[in-house]
């Protein structure tokens, strides 16, 4: 179906059903000791995966969306299509319903003083084909976002020839492409496959990559455990680490690179060609001048943190509707982690986000940010180059 003539957006590609149990003070070592009962509270089900996360994120910041994923005709997929229902009559009318497949699902775990868990079923995302997005329905919009290609069999097969077909119809319609991905398992199929191939393939179609430190050093790491050159871990993280992958990005073609770095925040690198920043698309802002060959980084604002699913994905809803407003460069950065913090205060992905209108009111009544903890010689405060977004004093334990 055709998105309304409003459409400002299209979320297209992985989407799930999400239980979250309540983990309360149970860790890691009482969920690996076999045959134990693990005490825990209440559980939330929501949609999850970037079509749902994503997509309602910009939904509640007041953006027009159409959300295009895929899933089956069982008990999960009639959740997930209720579920979307509930935010907006219409919401779900871009989404396929398969007859007789399995609808996706993860069962996230998030023990108390260690990173989530992830059980997951890909189910009709391992069928999502390039041509389940048509050309009709790009039609009015300015933006197309896709997420989590290697949890969709269809789109890593074959060196990423159906995402390229994808994001390049997209690229000839016009619109502005934004791309997110997730880190697969290194020992199953996606995990296996050449994606260093795969982004030289994509990237020329792809404005806006926005994936995370760990995602990309497993993507362009020398080793397949997922570790990479650096760890993966982003205390691991240094000036020189973000400059040199994100600039293999940029130059295998993406205009600009945002790399979620966890609790560490949003860093930035835009790719200093004129020629390709002027053909990011329709949603393109007038200050694409001031974004062109600058490289940022935004830490993150001082919250309480409840739950951390779906974080990165909100963050990338911020930085895009940051985009959509027009914003420069800091100022959508500053949009994108301020969104991310909005969504880690409460347990699922999207309930804690607020309209635009809330999170710029909030940023501008003084939202603290947190202090840095990635080593930060040699980059520069405030000024074009590697910088802290905002006032930053070293002499004081947070940015002001």
């Amino acid at each position: 179906m055709a998105p309304d003539k409003q459409t400002d957006v299209i979320v297209a590609g992985h989407i799930c059903l999400d239980l979250i149990p309540d983990m309360g003070q149970a860790g890691l070592a009482a969920l690996a000791e076999p045959g134990a009962l693990v005490h825990v509270g209440g559980a939330v089900l929501s949609t999850g995966g970037t079509v749902a996360n994503s997509g309602l994120a910009l939904h509640r910041l007041g953006v027009a969306v159409k959300l295009m994923g895929k899933v089956g005709d069982d008990a999960f997929g009639r959740l997930i299509m209720e579920a979307l229902g509930k935010h907006s009559p219409r919401m779900a009318d871009g989404m396929i319903v398969s007859g007789g497949e399995q609808s996706s699902y993860s069962i996230v775990i998030s023990p108390s003083g260690s990173d989530r868990i992830f059980l997951h079923c890909p189910g009709t995302n391992d069928t999502f084909k390039a041509d389940d997005v048509s050309e009709e329905s790009l039609d009015g919009a300015k933006l197309l976002h896709f997420g989590y290609p290697p949890l969709m069999k269809e789109m890593y097969e074959n060196d990423g020839r159906e995402l390229e077909k994808l994001l390049a119809k997209a690229k000839a319609k016009g619109l502005t492409v934004s791309l997110d991905m997730s880190r697969p398992d290194p020992d199953s199929p996606s995990g296996k496959v050449d994606w260093r191939s795969i982004l030289k393939r994509i990237l020329p179609y792809v404005d806006l990559y926005l994936p995370s430190w760990e995602e990309t050093v497993f993507m362009l790491g020398s080793d397949r455990s997922g570790s990479g050159a650096n760890g993966g871990a982003q205390a691991s993280v240094s000036a020189h680490d973000l400059a040199s992958i994100s600039g293999q990005l940029v130059e295998m073609g993406a205009a600009v690179v945002g790399i979620k770095l966890g609790e560490e925040g949003l860093y930035v690198r835009t790719t200093g060609d004129a020629d390709r920043m002027s053909r990011i698309g329709a949603a393109m802002p007038s200050t694409i001048a001031d974004w062109r060959e600058r490289e940022l980084l935004a830490p993150c604002f001082e919250t309480t943190v409840v739950g951390t699913t779906g974080a990165g994905d909100c963050t990338i809803a911020g930085f895009l509707c940051g985009l959509l407003h027009g914003l420069p460069l800091e100022e959508t950065m500053t949009a994108a982690v301020a969104v991310g913090a909005c969504s880690v205060e409460t347990l699922d992905a999207t309930s804690g986000i607020v309209p635009w209108t809330s999170v710029v009111r909030r940023i501008e009544k003084g939202w603290r940010r947190r202090a840095p903890g990635l080593p930060l010689e040699g980059w520069t405060p405030g000024t074009d180059g590697v910088a802290w977004i905002g006032p930053y004093d070293k002499s004081r334990t947070n940015p002001v």
